[in-house]
């Protein structure tokens, strides 16, 4: 029940800040806010086991959503500037070498390897492909695999410029 609740807490907030501006009451309408709650229950009926994994919350803590905007914002969304670029530039230069690799996180979490695998996807040339649910290892599409990458079974993430730097934020984040 505490899972429930914190979870419909989390996702009512969530919705007061991306619906903020449009009504009467503060800055929400009546309408809006019975739609919240809701939709928040709803939510936290469907993952409140996700959120809150049996008896962990951490990811209750403001501060960790905090840090996750930071990076939201800054960190990541730098990696995914330098990656458009590094993709453009590949693209007209046709300097690409493509290939799956094998991405050892040391994650423990199943929120910090969602969130991982999230980031990949989304960042320009890279795809994440499948995971190793035993190891939490990702496996990632890549424009360019450097050279002599062919010859290592298992990559550590320092061998993959941006995944490193994503793997340390997703830690302070979810673990």
């Amino acid at each position: 029940m505490i899972a429930f609740l914190v979870t419909a807490g989390f996702a009512f907030l969530i919705y007061l800040v991306l619906t903020a501006g449009s009504g009467t009451i503060g800055l929400w309408s009546q309408v809006e806010l019975i739609a919240g709650g809701v939709i928040s229950l709803i939510v936290a009926a469907i993952s409140r086991n996700y959120f809150c994994r049996m008896g962990d919350y951490r990811m209750a803590n403001p501060l960790r959503w905090v840090i996750l905007g930071f990076y939201a914002v800054i960190p990541f969304f730098i990696e995914m500037a330098h990656a458009n670029i590094d993709v453009a530039y590949r693209v007209i230069t046709g300097r690409i070498r493509p290939g799956i690799v094998k991405l050892s996180t040391g994650l423990e979490t199943d929120f910090g390897v969602l969130l991982l695998a999230n980031s990949i996807t989304l960042t320009p040339g890279t795809l994440t492909v499948g995971i190793d649910e035993e190891t939490n290892d990702l496996y990632v599409h890549m424009i360019n695999i450097g050279m002599g990458a062919e010859k290592k079974e298992l990559f550590e993430p320092k061998d993959v410029f941006a995944l490193f730097r994503f793997t340390e934020w997703i830690r302070r984040i979810a673990e």
